[in-house]
């Protein structure tokens, strides 16, 4: 080529630079057409370099798929990357003045046999961006399409520094089938996960874990519910008979299946209400010790079912009330730390970005049943396309955070929010390592993973977003073999490290040298699960905090027991727990790598218990024998119990005629905490002589 193209000044022509200019042109154009040849086909892709390259118009042969981000186009151009390291690589057509609108496509794999990597279209406005974790000598196929234009443009391809492979998985075949088999929860009440698989409108299998990791796999026939967890399932213990229930969210609304006194039969409560359900969740919406649900409406306001004791009951309005709905991934928090659970919806659609429409709302519990939207003024309104969202203190700062997962470029990326502690939240999504990634999921959940003391997430691209504790996430070495939207989590056995259910798969968790606390929760006047309560641990870290949640992600149900790493850690100072009923327990000095089991109110702490002395009048007060109460009219005392200095309980009796006994207590002082007849909780100390 160069004999024919050199550029060479002609002694004949009076115009040598005019000559030079054209022949330079001459060059670029057929230089351009012999390198896009080069880039024709998968066998014939051209390597990329590092920095810019230019590439020419789009004639090639078309991928036959475009990795899930729509129908293919009917040209395309190829180029290859091969990774001498194990590297995070961007491949980007957002620069600077470019104005062309591209989509682009990852590969790996040999021609003819290529599996999808990731894939994007419309990253920033019409350009593109990709980043996947490219592994030392492997070639990845870098295809751009025609769907959108055939003009040529600029992309730079970049690396970063090596990735950590932070925590590796061990495929198993377990005792896990049927179609709908995305809950992993403790169905028996023995406080280890097991595994629910809906075979059918009338059947269920609970693969039950036995001591050691294995499982022991029981069928059973249900009534029919007619339907089918066909969008999510959410589990907890609704009539706290220490027996999980379930619930079903379908494309035609709602069933409960609800165990009976022995955990060995079930019974369906299929309500007659008709809507596109969502995220389904149990939670004491109205905090009266029982477990009232929660429905996210895809085409109407929401939905909740309040616990009369006997049945839930229909409502609808109060929590997302947007006339065409939108709602899909509702998530019960403790965002402004008050007590109380608050609720955040990630929307997906409901008529547009104006109020109401596809912007997520953060409804903040004002304590008395009722809920207000805060997002505009919290900085929660975010108008992605979102299907769930992961939240977690990932700073350890004692305050609930967020990532707003992405399933849809539409309108920007994922986002990480930092919870300021005075009722807002910053966006910090710069340089957290979310600002790079344009995978898109329905599932975002935050757990410790690796157990370092950092919450992590599970997301997009089959991968988990390391934590790091100030708002950056590293994406792990090796995607995950994982379904893309059945995948609960909990420990499968029983080692302090949370494993993943995928499919007919468990993906058990290598682990680490780190170490852990497992806490398991029985509650006395909250609901049984303990769902609502917060928990805290202190130690060398500082503080992390977990709220038991029932419906967290999309559609799959995870465990209710709480997780927490500390990393290299060796004791904890204490472990402090938060019922909705108000009672606060503190255990000292836990040993870690083990599992704690509280119940509501045998440690209680004495400090943290309100004195209602307006509202009761305890007499004689000290005494020996009896304790007699007089009250107002809105406290009738029911239930009485009575806790020793270390937080112990030393009595729980009845309250007969206003007044209980006492002879059998040694003596000392006491706090004492009445349960009234609408399920209220109040406390004085108390003196026995």
């Amino acid at each position: 080529m160069d004999q024919f193209f050199e550029p060479k000044l002609s002694l004949k022509t009076k115009q040598p630079e005019e000559n030079m200019r054209k022949n330079l042109s001459l060059f670029i154009l057929l230089f351009n057409i012999t390198w896009g040849i080069a880039q024709l086909t998968c066998a014939s892709a051209l390597n990329v370099v590092l920095g810019t390259n230019t590439a020419p118009v789009i004639t090639g042969t078309a991928a036959t798929t475009a990795c899930n981000i729509g129908l293919p186009g009917t040209a395309g151009l190829w180029y290859k990357y091969t990774a001498t390291q194990d590297r995070s690589v961007t491949v980007s057509t957002v620069i600077t003045g470019q104005n062309v609108d591209t989509r682009e496509i990852i590969f790996k794999g040999t021609c003819g046999a290529l599996t999808c990597v990731t894939a994007n279209d419309d990253f920033l406005g019409n350009a593109s961006q990709v980043t996947f974790t490219a592994q030392a000598g492997t070639t990845y196929y870098i295809v751009f399409d025609n769907k959108w234009s055939s003009s040529g443009f600029n992309f730079t391809v970049s690396e970063t520094a090596p990735l950590v492979n932070r925590v590796s998985f061990t495929p198993q075949s377990g005792n896990v089938y049927g179609t709908y088999n995305n809950c992993v929860v403790d169905m028996n009440g023995d406080y280890l996960d097991d595994i629910v698989s809906v075979l059918s409108n009338t059947q269920i299998a609970i693969s039950y874990q036995q001591p050691g990791g294995t499982f022991n796999p029981v069928t059973y026939n249900v009534p029919n519910t007619t339907v089918t967890p066909s969008w999510s399932i959410a589990a907890g213990d609704y009539d706290n008979n220490g027996f999980n229930d379930l619930i079903y969210g379908s494309g035609n609304g709602i069933c409960f299946l609800k165990a009976n006194a022995d955990g060995t039969g079930y019974t369906s409560d299929r309500k007659p209400q008709t809507f596109l359900t969502q995220r389904t969740n149990f939670i004491d919406i109205n905090k009266d010790g029982k477990l009232d649900a929660f429905v996210c409406d895809d085409n109407a306001p929401n939905r909740f079912y309040l616990n009369d004791g006997t049945n839930m009951n229909h409502n609808q309005g109060g929590l997302g009330d947007f006339p065409s709905g939108g709602n899909y991934g509702s998530i019960w928090i403790d965002y402004d730390n008050d007590g109380d659970m608050d609720l955040y919806i990630a929307k997906c659609s409901g008529g547009g970005s104006g109020p109401g429409g596809n912007v997520d709302e953060l409804h903040r519990n004002n304590g008395d049943g009722t809920f207000t939207n805060v997002a505009v003024a919290a900085n929660m309104a975010n108008p992605t396309q979102t299907w769930s969202s992961a939240w977690g203190d990932f700073n350890n700062d004692g305050w609930m955070d967020a990532v707003i997962g992405i399933n849809s470029t539409s309108n920007g990326l994922s986002r990480v929010m930092k919870n300021n502690g005075n009722g807002t939240f910053t966006d910090v999504s710069a340089g957290s390592g979310y600002d790079i990634i344009s995978n898109l999921s329905r599932e975002y959940v935050a757990y410790d993973f690796d157990n370092d003391g950092f919450l992590d997430v599970l997301g997009a691209g089959n991968t988990i977003m390391f934590g790091n504790g100030n708002f950056q996430f590293t994406p792990n070495l090796n995607p995950y073999s994982l379904d893309f939207n059945k995948r609960p989590i909990g420990d499968l056995n029983n080692d302090g490290f949370l494993d993943i259910q995928s499919g007919q798969t468990i993906m058990i968790n290598d682990g680490n040298s780190n170490h852990w606390l497992k806490v398991t929760l029985r509650g006395t006047q909250s609901n049984r699960n303990g769902i609502g309560a917060r928990v805290e641990i202190y130690g060398e870290w500082g503080k992390q905090i977990r709220d038991v949640q029932s419906g967290v992600g999309f559609m799959n149900m995870n465990t209710l027991n709480v997780h927490f790493g500390i990393g290299q850690a060796t004791t904890i100072g204490k472990v402090v727990v938060k019922w909705p009923s108000g009672l606060v327990d503190v255990i000292s000095n836990v040993t870690p790598d083990t599992t704690l089991h509280v119940v509501e109110g045998t440690h209680l702490d004495v400090k943290e218990v309100q004195n209602t002395q307006e509202l009761l009048t305890v007499y004689p007060n000290p005494s020996a024998d009896h304790l007699n109460f007089k009250s107002n009219a809105d406290f009738v005392p029911v239930e009485a119990r009575l806790f020793d200095a270390s937080g112990r309980i030393a009595l729980q009796t009845k309250v007969e005629r206003n007044a209980i006994s006492i002879k059998q207590l040694n003596t000392g002082i006491y706090i004492l905490v009445l349960l009234d007849k609408n399920g209220k909780l109040y406390s004085q100390k108390v003196t026995i002589k």
